[in-house]
C-alpha cells in the first residue's frame, strides 16, 4: 500500500513534481444525466447545478454522443502531493499562465492532473520540467 502522508513543502513539491504526459486527448462533457454514461469510462466528473462534468477520452466521449468544445492533454504530477499543500497550484499555473498556457487542474488524493490545451501539451510539459528543475 501507498504511504498516505503527502507532501507539503512548497520547494520539495516543485523540484520532485516529475510530470508526466499521459497518453491520448481528453475533453470535458457535461450530463444531466449521470446513470446514461458508464462510470469506467470517466476519469473524472463533478456535480454543478447544470448538470455533471464528466472528464474522459474523446473517443468515449464520440462513442456516448457527447458533445464537447475543448480538447485537453493530461499531465499528471507523479510527487504524491499533500491535499493542504499551500501554493503549488498557484506555482505552477502561474508559470504556465506566463507562457499563455491555459489549465485545469483536478486534485486527486495522490497526485494534481493538469489538462491543457492539446496544442499546447509540449510546451505545457516543458514548462514544468524546467520549472522543476530550476527549483531542485
Amino acid at each position: 500500500m501507498a504511504n498516505n502522508i503527502g507532501i507539503t513543502n512548497l520547494q520539495e513539491l516543485i523540484a520532485n513534481m516529475e510530470p508526466v504526459l499521459n497518453e491520448g486527448v481528453y475533453v470535458f462533457c457535461t450530463v444531466t444525466d449521470i446513470a446514461s454514461i458508464p462510470r469506467e469510462v470517466t476519469i473524472g466528473e463533478f456535480k454543478e447545478k447544470e448538470g455533471t462534468t464528466l472528464i474522459m477520452s474523446k473517443e468515449h466521449a464520440e462513442e456516448f454522443g457527447l458533445s464537447y468544445e475543448y480538447t485537453a492533454a493530461w499531465i499528471t504530477l507523479n510527487i504524491h502531493s499533500s491535499l493542504e499543500a499551500v501554493g503549488l497550484t498557484a506555482a505552477f499555473s502561474s508559470e504556465l499562465g506566463k507562457n499563455n498556457i491555459s489549465c485545469n487542474v483536478i486534485a486527486g488524493y495522490y497526485h494534481d492532473h493538469i489538462f491543457v490545451d492539446q496544442k499546447d501539451k509540449s510546451k505545457a510539459l516543458q514548462v514544468l520540467q524546467a520549472m522543476s528543475k530550476n527549483n531542485s
